[in-house]
Formats: structure tokens, sequence, C-alpha cells
């Protein structure tokens, strides 16, 4: 990853932020960077890019214990995470993910990783998550699955299999949420 590419990362990890509700529209001042809803994805964004870099890979668990231990968020460096990320609130949260697609938003309590420990970190066992899903509060997700573009994963919710796009899961173990006729 090139720094250019960094930089255009954060331009729009931050835009989505000043998009979001509890921000006066198109306010962006030093409060809104240095925000405890920014400044876990700056770092998140840092400890990716220097674990891509050759020369400095071995700093970028630096930045992954930065984020653990101020911001209660362990975010592989090993996920690839597309542009627009959102986190709302960080505390308690786990992401061990392969992948997050584009403008994903994940809330406090979140995990994502493997069904069981997996130390060396190993793709299949880990899920990918698609473009514009919604992670709700304290939801897991687990294993190597998939959840599908626009998904909704509900508060609370725990999520072992597949998940089609646009789908609204909840539950434990989570299911299809259905509107009642």
């Amino acid at each position: 990853m090139r720094l250019a590419e960094l930089l255009a990362l954060l331009r729009s990890d931050l835009s989505r932020l000043c998009e979001s509700p509890d921000q006066v529209a198109g306010s962006l001042n030093w409060l809104t960077v240095l925000s405890p809803r920014f400044v876990p994805v700056i770092l998140v964004r840092v400890s990716r890019y220097c674990y891509l870099s050759h020369y400095l890979k071995n700093i970028s668990s630096a930045f992954t214990w930065l984020n653990l231990i101020v911001f209660g968020i362990e975010f592989t460096a090993k996920c690839e995470v597309g542009p627009g990320l959102l986190l709302p609130h960080t505390s308690g949260t786990v992401v061990g993910a392969i992948r997050i697609g584009r403008r994903a938003t994940i809330y406090q309590g979140v995990t994502l990783g493997a069904k069981f420990a997996d130390i060396r970190f190993t793709p299949s066992k880990r899920p990918v998550i698609g473009d514009s899903v919604t992670l709700g509060a304290g939801s897991k997700i687990l294993g190597g699955i998939s959840v599908g573009d626009g998904a909704v994963i509900a508060a609370n919710s725990l999520v072992l299999e597949n998940v089609d796009p646009n789908a609204v899961m909840m539950g434990v173990p989570a299911v299809r949420y259905r509107k009642q006729a």
C-alpha cells in the first residue's frame, strides 16, 4: 500500500464519520479528527499500512496494541478493510476477520473471528464481511463464513453460517428476520 492509498482511505473514513447523524452537517474540525470515533480508525489504517510494508511490518503491532490499550479495540492488521469504515463506539470490539468491505459500521462489543482458537490466523477460518454491512453492538460473527453486502446483524446476535445480501439477522443462533404480515 502506498502512502497516497492510506491517505485516500482515511479521507473516505473521515467523510463517512462526518455523514453520521450525530455530526453537524459538513462539520470538520480537529475535535472530529481527534475524536474516539476516528482515532481508532486511524490506528487501524496505520497498523495495516505498516503491516503491508516490508520495512515497517515489525512496528504494525505497536499500533494494534495502542488501539487495544487506549480504545479497547483489538483489530488485526491482517484484515483488509475497504473505505468508509465507521466505528461509532469501540470498547470490547475484536476484529479478526480476513476482509471487511466498503462502508462497514461496527458497533461496540462486536467479535469477528474464528470459531476456535486460531493463533496462526488461518484465513479460511475467518469471516469475510461485505460492503455496507452493519454489525450491531455485541454481535458475534464466527468462522469461515461470509456476510453479504447490505446485511444487518442485530445486537447480541451470533452468526455461524453465511448471510445473504441485504438480510437482517437476529438471535442466538442468528436467523433471518421476517416481518409479520
